[in-house]
């Protein structure tokens, strides 16, 4: 997708976002928290004129804290005893995974992004969204082989605290070495799947351009991390670990 492309976008969601504000706040609350002048928000989400990118980028970062993605995802997360939250109504919404998609396109927009790659089976929802607004494919690494793939690239990695080992396999030829790949999943808590993810990346010898996750759980997964120095992480919330019942 062309830079004016993703910027036009861009703006448009900017809108959007700006509209579903105005229901909960008045354009004199909203001016306060943005330093725009009650016309101009007005004529922005009456669709009179759009802001330019430099502006729907800034009113985008103030607006997703007053409304929007975090607060929902928040509210939908419950731990239970044993320490384990249902993923289920979070993966499976089409307007959290929607909203998801549009903040990976602002955070990514003008980035040189051209794969998303996901582990099977629960950030297949969210990859596909983020790889449907961001317009490139999705590669989908998988824990067994399939049938008819001539040759794959596989990661094994230890589950910590387990004794069990995982392999992820992606078919060889789905990433290139000229590729730049965006890493999506809906949790990152250890950070051993995702750090699965970039080895594979590297085995391809293409770069990567970031990771995109919905929730992370705790800070234990910075230190697993294998980033390239000054590659972003975005994540949507941020989470404490829960106190297990003894």
């Amino acid at each position: 997708m062309s830079t004016h492309a993703e910027d036009l976008k861009l703006r448009l969601m900017t809108i959007e976002l700006l509209r579903t504000a105005k229901r909960q706040y008045t354009y004199r609350e909203l001016s306060a928290k943005t330093d725009l002048p009650v016309t101009v928000l007005s004529r922005y989400a009456k669709g009179h004129v759009l802001p330019n990118i430099t502006r729907a980028k800034k009113l985008w970062k103030t607006l997703r804290k007053l409304v929007g993605l975090e607060i929902e995802l928040r509210r939908k997360i419950h731990f239970n005893s044993d320490g384990y939250f249902d993923n289920t109504g979070i993966i499976s919404n089409f307007n959290i995974l929607r909203q998801a998609a549009h903040q990976a396109l602002a955070t990514f927009a003008g980035k040189r992004v051209t794969r998303v790659l996901t582990a099977a089976v629960d950030g297949i929802p969210l990859a596909t969204m983020v790889s449907n607004q961001l317009g490139i494919d999705m590669v989908i690494a998988k824990r067994n082989k399939e049938v008819g793939v001539p040759a794959f690239l596989e990661e094994t990695y230890a589950l910590r605290d387990s004794g069990v080992t995982m392999t992820l396999y992606i078919p060889k030829n789905d990433i290139k070495r000229r590729d730049s790949v965006l890493i999506v999943d809906d949790i990152i808590k250890t950070g051993e799947t995702q750090n699965a993810l970039i080895n594979l990346v590297r085995k391809t010898k293409a770069e990567i351009s970031g990771i995109f996750t919905l929730i992370a759980i705790g800070e234990e997964w910075k230190q697993t991390l294998n980033l390239p120095k000054g590659c972003p992480v975005e994540v949507v919330t941020k989470i404490n670990p829960p106190t297990r019942r003894t």
